[in-house]
């Protein structure tokens, strides 16, 4: 029933930017936690940026941190992740996840055992040159 839907995602070569969109049905997305994750074949999916819903903290891994940048349109119902001066390694598959939690940090929330609530099925980054 509470749905998100990611978006945004295609081929972008380094140093190039891209906007990554969360879509929220079914629940009123600005009550919630949302957090962006990614994961790359073979490998654990892990926290890249999320956003709290009670003071709109954020929290950003440090490997996208001043590249990455986390945002809520509550008229839209949508999250974005905007993407610049990607890097080889950001190639994955980008998942958004919602979740109501009393868990104050937002560092702490932002990892795949947090008491997320529901998962979108995730969409493709590639960089590549």
């Amino acid at each position: 029933q509470l749905q998100l839907v990611e978006s945004g995602g295609g081929l972008v070569q380094p140093g190039g930017s891209l906007r990554l969109s969360c879509a929220a049905s079914g629940f009123t997305l600005d009550k919630y936690t949302i957090g962006w994750f990614r994961q790359a074949p073979g490998k654990e999916r892990d926290g890249v940026s999320c956003i709290v819903s009670s003071d709109g903290s954020t929290y950003y891994t440090d490997s996208v941190k001043g590249r990455f940048t986390i945002s809520r349109d509550n008229a839209k119902n949508t999250v974005y992740l905007q993407m610049n001066s990607v890097e080889l390694e950001d190639t994955a598959v980008y998942y958004c996840a919602a979740g109501l939690s009393g868990i104050t940090s937002v560092q702490s929330m932002c990892v795949k055992s947090a008491p997320w609530a529901s998962w979108g099925q995730g969409t493709q980054v590639t960089v590549s040159s």
